[in-house]
């Protein structure tokens, strides 16, 4: 049973789709099935040119799922391009441009994170004490974790996000609070659950593991990461049999996340996609979930014998499907 939606926003490119643990969600645009650009040049070039492209995009959508790309392939030379977007009007995608400036380092964007800190959303501000902190102002921890008791629920699941993002192995209580507080919404729940595990506290296994069985396909996806996130052998045995599963999108996660780590079990599953032709009889929204999961898989699991399956990706007249095929060439050939 898929629910609507599906959350395959949750998958994070990282990029599929909601790359904002709890910030407003952009409408998807039309303009986000146009035409690919031309396929001339190297894939590598390709892939440069469609992350830009996206950076650039009307889409807040686009925008924001190109700066994680640029993000988790440490991208930095085109780090220039997303201090641009740190003051863009869409609340997510500023989120995840200071994300990025934290997360790589980027020093050259300090003085606007500062400007951040006193930004109107709290959302914008918890994000740029984590990068002020992740740039080596540690006494910016406390900020966000005490936004991890707001009663405004999108900046709880957020300090959630950023808590399990910081390494910070003290967040653990702070976290299970959140998970157990009565009043706490459905995506602090799962957010917290997973910054739990990011965090590799084994006590959590067993939460995880409830969303392996649910009926619903995206609570089985959300768990998928979530155990990849904890990392253990445990955790990844039960991906493994995950690569079983009734549904195409769970198989291409747990392949994904084996992938992540340093398993390449799920590669026949991956090549299914193409060579069985799963694709056929499903809806336009559908092949494009599929073809994104598909290529982030490709992107972990880093196998020449995938590999060969990019520049068709690349060439998708979705741009998701085009950014996700970027993605998987940037992590196999960093910039």
């Amino acid at each position: 049973m898929i629910r609507i939606g599906w959350l395959l926003a949750m998958t994070a490119l990282s990029l599929a789709m909601l790359p904002v643990g709890g910030c407003e969600q952009p409408r998807r645009s039309s303009d986000s099935l146009l035409a690919p650009p031309r396929p001339d040049g190297d894939p590598l070039s390709q892939a440069q040119q469609i992350v830009l492209d996206g950076l650039a995009d009307a889409d807040p959508q686009i925008r924001a799922n190109s700066i994680e790309v640029i993000a988790t392939t440490r991208c930095v030379r085109l780090m220039p391009r997303v201090q641009g977007l740190l003051h863009d009007p869409a609340v997510p995608v500023r989120f995840l441009a200071i994300l990025a400036v934290g997360d790589l380092g980027y020093r050259l964007a300090a003085d606007d994170i500062t400007q951040l800190l006193e930004d109107p959303d709290a959302n914008i501000r918890i994000a740029a004490a984590y990068a002020m902190m992740k740039l080596g102002r540690a006494d910016y921890y406390k900020v966000v974790r005490s936004a991890v008791t707001s009663e405004d629920q999108t900046v709880r699941a957020n300090a959630a996000l950023l808590l399990g993002k910081s390494g910070q192995r003290d967040a653990i209580p702070a976290l299970y609070w959140a998970l157990q507080r009565p009043d706490s919404a459905d995506k602090v729940v799962l957010q917290a659950a997973e910054s739990i595990a990011m965090l590799h506290d084994e006590r959590i296994y067993p939460k995880l593991w409830t969303r392996l069985i649910s009926a619903y396909a995206d609570d089985r996806v959300l768990g998928i990461r979530a155990m990849g996130a904890l990392g253990t052998e445990q955790a990844k045995n039960a991906i493994i049999t995950m690569l079983d599963d009734r549904v195409v999108e769970v198989r291409l996660a747990a392949a994904e996340q084996l992938g992540k780590l340093g398993e390449s079990i799920g590669e026949a599953r991956v090549a299914e996609v193409f060579e069985k032709d799963l694709l056929a009889g499903m809806d336009a929204d559908g092949r494009h979930r599929v073809k994104v999961l598909a290529a982030m898989a490709i992107g972990e699991i880093r196998s020449e014998s995938l590999a060969r399956y990019l520049p068709q990706l690349l060439r998708d007249p979705a741009k998701p499907v085009r950014l996700a095929a970027a993605k998987a060439i940037l992590r196999r050939t960093p910039l």
